[in-house]
Order: C-alpha cells, then structure tokens, then sequence
C-alpha cells in the first residue's frame, strides 16, 4: 500500500479552482479526493472522484470521512477503520460571472444552494470530530470579494478592499451576502467548538481550463472568447456598460499557491487573494486584444455591472504570510486567450 503524507478533500472539485487546486495538492504527495455535482473534467487531479450534492446532508456525512487508501468509496468500511481528512477545500458554491450574480434572477437558486453546503459540511466536520474524537482536519473556505460594501467601491480609481472594511457591511449582490454569512459560520464553529478554518477572499480569479461561455464565464474568458471570435462579429466587441468600471485579476497557478500557503499557515484570516493590478473593462479589452494582435470596436451595451471599482489590497497576506502576486495580468490573458482558442478551433472541427 502507497503511504501518503497528508489526505485532502476538494469539493466543488470539478471546477476551475477546485480542480487546479485538486492538482497542485496531488503534485505535492496528497491522497486527494474530489467531489462535485458536476461531472469530472480532468481526471489527473485526484485519486478518487466522488459525484454527488452536497446540499445532501447524508451524501455530506459520508464524504467527509476517508475509508483508506485502497477502500472504494461505495463499498461498505467498518467504522473503526473511518478516519478524517487532514485537510478540507471548501469551493462548491452556485456562481458565476455578472451575466449570472447580478441580475438578481438567481438570487434565491444562489443563496439557498450555497449556504446548505457550507451547513452540511461544517456540521458534518463537528459531528466526525465528536465520532472519532479527533479534531485535526483544516477547513479551507473560498469566500469572494463580493462581500466588500458597496459604498466603498462607488470609486472606480479608488476602491477600499482592505479586509477591516467589511464591516458596517452592504455587499451589492446576495451572492455577495451568502459569502459573508459562510464566513461567519465558519469562524463560529472555530469559536465555539476549536475547528481550524482558514477563509481566504478571491478577487477575479482567472485562467486555463475554466468556464470560458454558456453565461457563467467571468470576464477575462468573456473577453478573450469574444476578441477570439471578433472576426465573426465584424471586428466588434461588446461590453456592458461604458467600460470604466475597474477591476483586479489573479491568474490561477497564483491564487492556488496562496490558498495552500494560507492552510499551512497559523493564520485563519479572513485575508484577500488577488493582485492589485487594477485596470478598466476597455483596459482588459485592449490587453486580449494586444495578445491576439488584433484590432477590434468597442460596442457599449446595456448590461449587469456589478460595482464601480475593486482591486484586491494585499497587505495584509504579505504581512502574515510573505506572498505577493507575480505574473502580470498580461501574461496570464494571454495564456488564457490561447488556451481558449484552442477550444473554439476543436469546437469548429466537431
């Protein structure tokens, strides 16, 4: 039998965080396991892939617990021989790009869904503890800058992202709302019953092998996807609102090293992950477009916008736990612009 140094659980693991996080773990000597309602994308990233919902609270119960290395999953283990995770990633959540949080058609669908999920796993932790009378596992939370105030992002020069400015709080979103409130939770279950939570808030993280159209892609795979298909669109590219709204995006490999070294810290946060290169919509617009060696128009459309102004603000996670973003977000658009394209080319040829 293979020994491991450490067992991790990635849900939400077919995802574009979770899986690459599912990975990087797995390189590292993890026994990893992921779950999702969706199917598995990327099978390299995991040891064992379970799918199912987690706003079941039965199929939770039977996920957090790790039955050995060379036990199935489905098979009946004896309970003795259960064993808790070392490590938890908690990313499953109902989300997606502007198109889908701010619309406000999903508001219910995002709220309810999300929030069982992080009441069944933080519950389900509590109850193992008690069963096996361990209290080792770490539980990873993957909150959002959604949850800053409104009226500190009025400013598209000028947001305040600062971590102490959460609070009087007035997210723009419900998705936004959801993420404070699981934060919350998280942190209470550590209060009151000592369970090690770290919580982390991504600002716009982006890259290779995510969600890139279908209405729940973000802005960087929107913008890559559409300057990709200008040439069909008659050299035009639109965007909602008059494109001044600003933003700040962390390429993926980035946020993933964060979140792990925030785990393996002492430091539970709440803490941003994100760069601080701040630019317009037009701004990442002209970036794709100078990846791809193209010229396109720019069309302004009517559209959800979300706030004014966000930038994540890292002093806080340089000062607890050295790190600080690398890779300009050039770079990362045009790693993701290729990767893209090379799914349209292989979507054509179908």
């Amino acid at each position: 039998m293979t020994e491991y140094k450490r067992k991790a659980l990635v849900l939400g693991g077919a995802g574009f965080i979770g899986h690459h996080m599912a990975r990087y773990l797995k390189e590292k000597g993890y026994w990893v396991r992921t779950v999702d309602i969706q199917p598995q994308k990327y099978p390299d990233c995991c040891d064992e892939f379970i799918q199912g919902d987690l706003q079941d609270t039965a199929f939770v119960e039977k996920v957090i617990q790790f039955r050995g290395y060379d036990h199935n999953f489905y098979e009946f283990t004896p309970s003795k021989y259960l064993q808790p995770f070392d490590e938890i990633y908690q990313f499953a959540c109902n989300m997606g790009g502007a198109g889908y949080i701010f619309s406000g058609d999903n508001d219910a669908d995002v709220m309810h869904s999300s929030a069982m999920i992080n009441l069944n796993v933080i519950e389900s932790v509590r109850q193992f503890n008690d069963f096996t009378g361990k209290n080792i596992t770490k539980i990873f939370y993957s909150s959002s800058a959604c949850m800053y105030p409104e009226h500190n992002q009025l400013d598209p020069d000028n947001p305040d992202c600062r971590e102490d400015s959460a609070y009087p709080a007035a997210p723009d979103s419900e998705y936004g709302w959801e993420k404070l409130f699981s934060e919350r939770l998280y942190f209470a279950y550590n209060r009151n019953y000592d369970i090690p939570v770290r919580v982390a808030r991504y600002h716009n993280i982006f890259g290779p092998e995510g969600t890139w159209d279908g209405g729940k892609e973000k802005a960087p795979a929107a913008i890559c996807r559409k300057v990709c298909l200008s040439d069909r669109t008659n050299g035009e590219v639109e965007i909602w609102g008059d494109g001044k709204q600003t933003r700040s995006f962390l390429y993926i490999s980035e946020c993933v090293e964060a979140t792990y070294r925030l785990v393996q810290s002492n430091f539970m946060g709440p803490v941003n992950i994100g760069s601080e290169e701040m630019v317009s919509i037009n701004q990442l617009v002209d970036i794709a477009c100078k990846v791809a060696n193209k010229k396109v128009v720019k069309h302004h459309v009517p559209g959800p916008l979300g706030v004014r102004g966000r930038n994540s603000n890292n002093d806080l996670i340089r000062e607890k736990l050295g790190w600080d973003y690398e890779m300009s977000l050039e770079e990362g658009i045009g790693n993701t612009y290729n990767w893209i394209q090379e799914q349209l080319f292989s979507r054509d040829e179908q």
